[in-house]
């Protein structure tokens, strides 16, 4: 999915950075701008600019953000741990360490639930096997589904 970039005007003489409305960052990450108002709401963007009428303005570099929450959420990270996150990185480099070990943390977790993801994938294939060729499993394995 594209956004229409789009350059602020120059303003005394300056280029200022590309700017994304709440709207456009919603579409490109498939979420709902109430969703997005929650995060911020919720701490897990500080770094996010507001515009002279108050509106929430996203620069490229909050893109990078908002893709980095999307993830850790989607692979179950609680929303008090993406906070916490969140709060190491605006407090800057002396809580890289904290971190790294989050993260190596939240990796491990998101390597079971693949292992786990991948076992229930198998039984669902060989499910969808046995129903491709009735017939056969039927011959193995006997009634394919509880008679009345």
């Amino acid at each position: 999915m594209s956004v229409v970039l789009r350059v602020n005007s120059k303003s005394r003489g300056e280029i200022k950075k590309l700017t994304y409305s709440i709207n456009e960052v919603a579409s490109k990450f498939g979420l709902s701008a109430h969703t997005l108002r929650f995060y911020d709401k919720e701490g897990l963007m500080p770094f996010i600019g507001r515009d002279k009428s108050g509106n929430r303005v996203f620069t490229d570099t909050d893109l990078n953000w908002v893709a980095m929450v999307c993830c850790l959420k989607d692979t179950g990270m609680k929303i008090k741990d993406i906070k916490q996150y969140a709060d190491w990185c605006a407090e800057g480099l002396q809580t890289i360490e904290e971190r790294k070990t989050m993260l190596a943390d939240h990796r491990q977790q998101v390597v079971k639930q693949m292992e786990a993801l991948k076992k229930n994938l198998a039984l669902i294939d060989s499910k969808i096997a046995v129903y491709e060729n009735p017939e056969e499993a039927e011959k193995k394995y006997g009634l394919l589904e509880k008679q009345e």
